[in-house]
């Protein structure tokens, strides 16, 4: 694990609330010099601490407001590549969990509507070996945009 000190961490917290921050704005934030900041942003990626920067969009504004979780399940003997291979063959599905226990994975997906919803549930049922689904339609969410304590 990385050794952080307090510097790094509101140098995480800055880009957690603005990923565009400068680091001039950065540097007036925390008491630092634009170069400094810099080195600190380098190492954390470097490190591995900062994976990538993103921007978050409001998918609904683009017609594709509806949410769900899928469990899958598979056969005992199917290889976690092959769970993670069914799912992402499918451009609506936006994250996969492999998790322990029954199901054997959590797939979240994306659609337009409640039709295509029944469409994508339907191709991940003919995909590789899945033996069985079970749909969770997503109301509303909440992100913890915190860092973890």
């Amino acid at each position: 694990m990385p050794d952080l000190d307090e510097i790094d961490h509101r140098v995480l917290r800055l880009l957690r609330e603005d990923g565009r921050r400068t680091f001039s704005e950065m540097a007036e934030g925390i008491g630092l010099s634009v170069a400094a900041v810099k080195r600190r942003v380098d190492r954390l990626k470097d490190l591995g601490v900062i994976t990538g920067f993103t921007v978050q969009i409001d998918y609904a504004k683009l017609g594709w407001g509806i949410e769900a979780f899928t469990e899958l399940r598979y056969p005992g003997t199917t290889p976690v590549a092959e769970i993670i291979r069914t799912a992402t063959d499918v451009p609506e599905v936006q994250e996969v969990f492999t998790i322990a226990g029954d199901p054997d994975a959590l797939i979240h997906v994306r659609v337009r509507d409640l039709g295509h919803l029944q469409q994508v549930i339907d191709r991940l049922r003919r995909a590789g070996d899945v033996t069985g689904t079970k749909t969770l339609l997503v109301l509303g969410s909440w992100t913890r945009d915190a860092p973890v304590p």
